[in-house]
């Protein structure tokens, strides 16, 4: 076959097999493709009036759609590379308010609504249009992209990943399984937290970040010259509230990439593994922190454990699982190499690393250095977050009274605790101490 005939056949399958005719057409009713049909080619219309040029229409399976969160940004910052093109329905909104609470004060702003509005990235030759369509029992929306050619959909997926790469910097991605799918959305590290914050072995810190220093080296020379797969993975145990999640922010913050979060639930399904997967290598190299790893239900795991062994699954993916719950693990996750290299447990703090945890937060203030050295020695058994509360009952008390008893607050406290210990938090007849009748 000739290119003239190869030609020809590829005209001839690009030919519709039915058209609408809005003024003549009458052999079938189709009023959805009717409305559908009128709003299309509007579309097209107003960009070809407004550029000069024909916009075609694409169509994504891509779920993960990260230029829609893009522009949404684009919209709220007022960027110069989006244009509000056209209206869609007359009497819908045209614009919207949102709600900004990543600084110290939150703020309110007015922007373009995605929904009900035609925008262009002039310099990319692409257009982004979030539809509106009516059903009895509310509105729905459907999203579209235009493009004036192939190239330019590529050279704009590009820089889109790029973009995203760079504006996840500083941020964590949050995924969190419901019963709808997988909700998403971007957080800033509004509190940095440095390496030296975080309170934890020597050894077992010095292991974890020297491993992720490796990992985003640049020139990746380490795994190319030892032939090792470019892909990492630890597992965090130990009782909650021991410094975990600190450490997580610590290495969303100080690593050369983005980082992602991902809440397993009792929704987590084959589908949420395969989104948060796939979102995570277009951000590649980049540190993926799987929460609650144990929680992962029983019918998912055959599928997520073919994920982690998948040959390009975790490509330029640093994993890391964290469970409060070591015992319920999969011995699959731990009895096969390339899916968790190394296991840490993060165990109560001793005092050395209590005493740390005291001074890091200014407990000196409230009890001078040697009440600080004293309460370190007593709060064996106590968690960082134990810790943590201590200091905010020994200010509170410092406010109220002028002074703290470290010792009564400390005793107190471990009242309170060995009765959630022991589930005992009824008190005696006649010995309660105040409460609600």
């Amino acid at each position: 076959m000739n290119q003239n005939e190869l030609q020809m056949k590829k005209e001839e399958a690009m030919k519709a097999i039915y058209t609408y005719d809005e003024q003549h057409d009458n052999r079938i009713r189709v009023e959805g493709y009717a409305v559908y049909s009128r709003l299309i080619r509007g579309i097209g219309e107003a960009l070809l009036k407004r550029y000069g040029v024909e916009y075609k229409l694409y169509s994504s399976s891509d779920p993960n759609n990260e230029y829609w969160e893009l522009l949404r940004e684009d919209l709220q910052n007022g960027s110069a590379e989006v244009e509000l093109v056209a209206r869609i329905f007359e009497d819908l909104e045209l614009q919207t308010l949102h709600y900004d609470d990543d600084g110290d004060v939150p703020t309110y702003g007015v922007h373009y609504s995605i929904r009900n509005n035609v925008f262009a990235y002039p310099k990319w030759g692409v257009a982004l249009v979030r539809v509106p369509f009516f059903r009895e029992n509310g509105i729905y929306s459907e999203d579209f992209v235009f493009a004036i050619g192939d190239e330019e959909m590529k050279q704009f997926l590009g820089s889109v990943r790029e973009r995203e790469r760079q504006q996840n910097m500083k941020k964590v991605t949050v995924y969190t399984d419901a019963r709808n799918g997988s909700d998403r959305h971007v957080e800033s590290i509004t509190r940095s937290v440095s390496r030296e914050d975080v309170v934890l072995s020597a050894q077992i810190k010095q292991d974890i970040f020297r491993s992720l220093d490796q990992f985003f080296e640049a020139d990746r020379s380490f795994y190319r010259d030892y032939d090792i797969p470019y892909k990492r993975g630890i597992l965090l145990y130990g009782h909650p509230g021991n410094g975990k999640t600190t450490l997580v922010k610590s290495i969303a913050g100080s690593i050369p990439g983005p980082a992602a979060y991902w809440q397993i639930t009792e929704y987590t399904n084959s589908e949420s593994v395969r989104e948060v997967f796939d979102a995570a290598k277009r951000l590649a190299p980049m540190v993926l922190i799987i929460e609650d790893i144990d929680s992962m239900p029983d019918e998912v795991r055959s599928f997520f454990l073919n994920t982690l062994d998948g040959a390009t699954s975790k490509e330029g993916i640093f994993l890391i699982g964290t469970t409060n719950y070591p015992e319920k693990i999969d011995p699959g996750l731990m009895n096969r190499a390339g899916r968790f290299d190394r296991a840490y447990e993060i165990p109560l703090p001793d005092e050395a690393l209590r005493l740390q945890y005291l001074r890091q937060r200014g407990f000196g203030a409230f009890a001078g250095e040697e009440g600080t050295i004293e309460a370190a020695r007593l709060t064996d058994t106590f968690s960082l977050a134990q810790l943590g509360e201590l200091y905010v009952s020994a200010a509170l008390e410092w406010h109220q009274n002028g002074r703290t008893d470290i010792v009564q607050v400390i005793q107190s406290m471990r009242g309170e605790l060995d009765k959630s210990h022991k589930h005992n938090w009824l008190a005696q007849p006649g010995k309660g101490r105040a409460g609600f009748y």
